[in-house]
């Protein structure tokens, strides 16, 4: 019959259930595959020994509702087609994972069932040898009418979001029509043997706290777990302590109605935890993301519909495996660049209040920094990235300059003009810029300019900051700083000698453009400055900014790099780690010309916001 073997680490995992599809087929097969579980993968476990086993795909970020708690009424930008994962994408990606040991994967969105492939993804997702789980989260609209299809393709589990039991008060919540379909499509999973059927419930105060017992009343004749989720501070959903309600006082709520709730074990990696009334059908649990953390058994990974891999749904720190994919990179390489994401991973996110303040994406986009961060297209050989003004080549579209109008459009306030003098002539030069808006006259700081430091501000303290009391390295806490615009400059310079400067003037390098290939690795290097210098928090840039200018006098590439946030930390590290990754970017391009390269002058020129004040070289 229908026998597949496949050997992963050295077990040996034998699908005899491959043509079966019921729940209780399902369930056979998940207890075969425990008892004979490969050893877990090193890729997968973090510093602190957590084995991440769980995996979440988003299809897509489109949605078909506009809920409240999770995206702005008008909605969010999406990402472009072109740079979202291909299906192939998305299947290379869940093999990789679960021949690592992921046992469990979870489709989300967005909304999953609007993606047209999603039967067929989750047909794919049940051949691989290993994989035990195959869920979905879902609205529900879509539901009654696929989910025969799903569960023939081998869909084990299911969750529905419904966050009120009232079709009027539904309406207002999502913004659109549908409470029906939703229903239908819960009792559709309860028909065809799904037990327990999950729902999801966000707890607004002042909106559906209220009808918590009509929810709990549900799983006395119904197999559902109803999910009590406490309301969670994403961007755009206008996050208030006020409007969420703790665990423990919809617990409390709760109990006064049925004293005789009891508490089930917690399952490990478990998120919820579970009560069950004696004599229910079903039972009901409570997600305590903000009151009580569940970090330290957490096990979950999510990689979002662009392909940026995120180890923490509360954490703004992503690593984009489309990019690393479409580069070709191999699967040893990619695992590489997993476990180091993985073993960065933090013990705990940074509580509910500090998450309220952090620069994270909508819900809707979990798991694309903000479509509007200046930062390079994905493929760099289908770049618009250009340079700024270049005598004597063809003109081409910018990608900075359609960022700009973007964030014009948007009321972002643009980095001010520095101060600049004009470079030695003599050769065609060619500017390169990341951002459109800078004069097309305008040079870069005069690669000459040796004037020592002349802050405006007050003068800096004279004790380090970055240790603690004892005198050992730790980070400093910001945590009671005002939030403030930061906006740092930084510049360097890269003395090429006559030979590579010439080849690098004419674009004539065996490798390609130095100069936008270290413009770009510039503005990559602003973006991941926490993830390089051990104390430095991770900020949200708003705006990055690489120039390169060739000083012919000097046979030299000057390079300037500002960055801009608001936030209660300043962002001279990252002007200065982009200034100095192009510099070092331009020397590996080309090394192979010429050793004698000097990299030099890697220096602060300009710091403005914060409380220590503003910062101006002279």
């Amino acid at each position: 019959c229908c026998t597949n073997v496949g050997v992963r680490k050295g077990a040996v995992a034998v699908d005899i259930w491959g043509y079966l599809s019921s729940p209780q087929e399902l369930s056979k097969r998940r207890q075969f595959l425990r008892e004979h579980a490969a050893p877990f993968s090193a890729f997968l476990t973090d510093s602190f020994g957590r084995q991440h086993s769980y995996l979440r795909i988003s299809l897509t970020e489109k949605c078909n509702l506009r809920c409240q708690y999770c995206m702005p009424e008008e909605g969010v930008p999406l990402t472009p087609k072109a740079d979202l994962l291909t299906t192939e994408e998305i299947l290379t990606l869940a093999r990789l994972f679960v021949k690592e040991g992921v046992n469990k994967i979870r489709l989300t969105g967005g909304e999953p069932l609007i993606r047209p492939d999603v039967v067929n993804i989750v047909a794919q997702l049940r051949q691989l040898e290993g994989l035990r789980t195959i869920g979905i989260t879902t609205n529900g609209i879509n539901l009654a009418r696929l989910l025969p299809q799903l569960q023939k393709a081998g869909l084990s589990a299911i969750n529905i979001s419904l966050d009120t039991l009232v079709p009027a008060k539904f309406e207002f919540i999502v913004r659109r029509k549908g409470f029906y379909k939703v229903m239908e499509g819960i009792h559709k999973a309860i028909e065809l043997g799904y037990n327990p059927v999950k729902v999801n419930c966000v707890v607004m105060r002042g909106l559906n706290e209220d009808e918590l017992l009509d929810f709990v009343a549900l799983t006395e004749g119904l197999p559902l777990d109803v999910r009590f989720i406490e309301y969670m501070p994403f961007d755009g959903n206008k996050w208030n302590f006020k409007k969420m309600v703790s665990y423990k006082e919809m617990l409390d709520s709760i109990r006064q109605q049925w004293p005789e709730l009891e508490k089930l074990p917690e399952e490990e990696s478990s998120t919820a935890k579970a009560f069950k009334i004696p004599g229910f059908q079903g039972q009901i649990s409570f997600i305590t993301s903000m009151s009580e953390h569940f970090c330290g058994t957490c096990n979950r990974l999510r990689i979002t519909a662009d392909g940026s891999l995120k180890v923490c749904l509360f954490g703004n720190s992503e690593v984009s495996l489309r990019d690393h994919l479409r580069a070709g990179a191999c699967e040893q390489e990619l695992l590489r660049i997993i476990q180091a994401a993985v073993g960065r991973k933090k013990r705990q996110h940074a509580g509910m209040f500090n998450i309220s303040q952090m620069k994270n994406r909508p819900m809707i986009l979990i798991e694309l920094l903000l479509m509007f961060q200046d930062s390079p297209p994905a493929n760099p050989s289908t770049s618009f990235w250009d340079p700024f003004h270049i005598q004597g080549l063809r003109p081409r579209v910018s990608f900075s300059s359609q960022m700009a109008t973007l964030w014009k459009g948007r009321g972002v306030p643009q980095t001010p003009p520095i101060a600049q003098q004009r470079l030695g002539s003599g050769s065609p030069q060619r500017h390169y810029t990341s951002h459109a808006d800078s004069d097309a006259n305008s040079k870069c700081l005069s690669p000459g300019s040796q004037a020592p430091a002349a802050p405006s501000g007050p003068p800096s303290t004279s004790e380090l900051t970055h240790v603690d009391s004892e005198g050992r390295a730790a980070m400093v806490d910001v945590g009671g700083k005002p939030d403030t615009e930061r906006v740092a400059v930084a510049s360097a310079v890269v003395l090429l000698g006559p030979v590579a400067f010439k080849l690098v003037q004419q674009n004539q390098l065996k490798k390609g453009d130095a100069l936008v290939v270290a413009q770009l690795a510039g503005v990559q290097a602003a973006k991941l400055t926490s993830q390089l210098i051990p104390l430095c928090h991770h900020v949200a840039l708003s705006h990055v900014q690489v120039r390169l200018e060739l000083d012919s006098r000097r046979h030299a590439v000057v390079i300037q790099a500002s960055c801009r946030a608001q936030g209660p930390t300043g962002v001279e590290m990252e002007a200065l780690t982009s200034a100095a990754v192009a510099a070092l970017t331009l020397y590996d391009m080309c090394k192979a010309v010429s050793r004698d390269i000097v990299l030099k002058e890697i220096k602060l020129i300009s710091k403005t916001g914060g409380q220590r004040g503003d910062f101006h070289r002279a």
